[in-house]
C-alpha cells in the first residue's frame, strides 16, 4: 500500500527522519540511516562536517546529496540572527539548498526552545525564499502562528531532546494535529519504538529522531525497530483503533446468533 507525504511540495515514502550526529563514526552512521529507511537527514551545521573543514571527513562523502535529501539544522542556536546566519551558510555550503530544521533554544540544560525568537526566525526565513520546518514547544496557539507565518511544516516536541521520556502530552499534539494544514511531525523526546509508534497513532506525519537511535546500545538495530515501528503506528491509525469501553465487554465471540447444542 503506497501511503506517501509531501514536505515543501516533494514526495517521501518516509515518514521518519533521522538525525546524524552521536555516531562513533560516519560508517556506523550511514549503516543506521540505511537501516532506518530515512530519505530525509538532518544535519546540525555547527557540530557536523559538510565541507566546512577541508581537512576533515565530510559527511557528504557518506550521504551524498544525490541519495538523501539534507536538513541543515540549527542545533546549538539561541537567538533568531544566529539562527538565520547559520541556515544562511547551510545554504551556501549545499549550493542553494532552502529546505532547512529551525530550532531556536531557550535553555541550555533543557533544550526548551525559545518561541519568541523562533517566531522571529521562521518570519526572516520565510521571507528569504527557505522552506522551513520549525521545532516548537506543544502549545497549539504557537503552532498555529509558525503556520500563518508559513513554515512548511510544524515540530512540537514530544518532551525534551535527548530525554527518551516520549509522549508526555498527547493531548496538546492532538489539538496541534487535528488544527494543522500542514505537516506534523514529533520532534525530541522519543526513546523507544513504542513511542514512535504512540506518536504515529496519534496521526502525526512523521517524527524526527537523533538520540533515541544512535543513542542506543546498537543503533543500526535501533535504527531498523524505528522503522517498522512508525509503519506499523501509521497503519494502525488508518486502520482505525476499535473505540474504548469502560465496563462495557464486547466478546470477540459473541452469544447473540449461536448455534444451539444437540440433546
Amino acid at each position: 500500500m503506497s501511503d506517501t507525504f509531501q514536505i515543501a511540495g516533494k514526495t517521501y515514502q518516509s515518514r521518519l527522519i533521522v538525525g546524524t550526529g552521536k555516531y562513533k563514526d560516519f560508517t556506523e552512521t550511514r549503516a543506521a540511516v540505511d537501516e532506518s529507511g530515512a530519505e530525509i537527514v538532518t544535519v546540525a551545521i555547527r557540530r557536523v562536517n559538510i565541507g566546512q573543514d577541508a581537512s576533515q571527513p565530510s559527511l557528504l562523502d557518506y550521504l551524498p546529496p544525490s541519495q538523501f535529501t539534507y536538513l541543515p539544522n540549527t542545533a546549538g542556536c539561541y537567538t533568531a540572527e544566529d539562527a538565520v546566519r547559520t541556515l544562511r551558510l547551510a545554504r551556501e555550503l549545499l549550493d542553494d539548498h532552502r529546505l532547512v530544521k529551525l530550532e531556536v533554544l531557550g535553555d541550555p540544560n533543557t533544550l526548551f526552545p525559545n518561541v519568541r525568537e523562533t517566531l522571529k526566525a521562521a518570519e526572516t526565513l520565510v521571507k528569504e525564499g527557505f522552506d522551513v520546518m520549525v521545532y516548537t514547544s506543544d502549545d497549539p496557539i504557537i503552532a498555529k502562528e509558525l503556520e500563518q507565518i508559513g513554515c512548511c511544516a510544524i515540530m512540537p516536541l514530544a518532551s525534551l531532546i535527548g530525554s527518551g521520556m516520549g509522549i508526555l502530552n498527547p493531548w496538546n499534539l492532538r489539538l496541534i494535529i487535528e488544527a494543522a494544514k500542514v505537516p506534523v511531525l514529533v520532534d525530541a523526546g522519543v526513546g523507544t519504538a513504542s513511542d514512535a509508534a504512540i506518536a504515529m497513532e496519534l496521526g502525526c506525519d512523521g517524527i524526527l529522531m537523533n538520540t533515541a537511535i544512535a543513542g542506543a546500545q546498537d543503533p543500526v538495530r535501533m535504527a531498523r525497530a524505528m522503522k517498522l515501528a512508525v509503519q506499523a503506528g501509521r497503519d494502525a491509525f488508518l486502520a482505525g483503533r476499535v473505540p474504548r469501553k469502560l465496563y462495557s465487554a464486547d466478546p470477540s465471540s459473541p452469544v447473540t446468533g449461536m448455534i444451539a447444542a444437540s440433546k
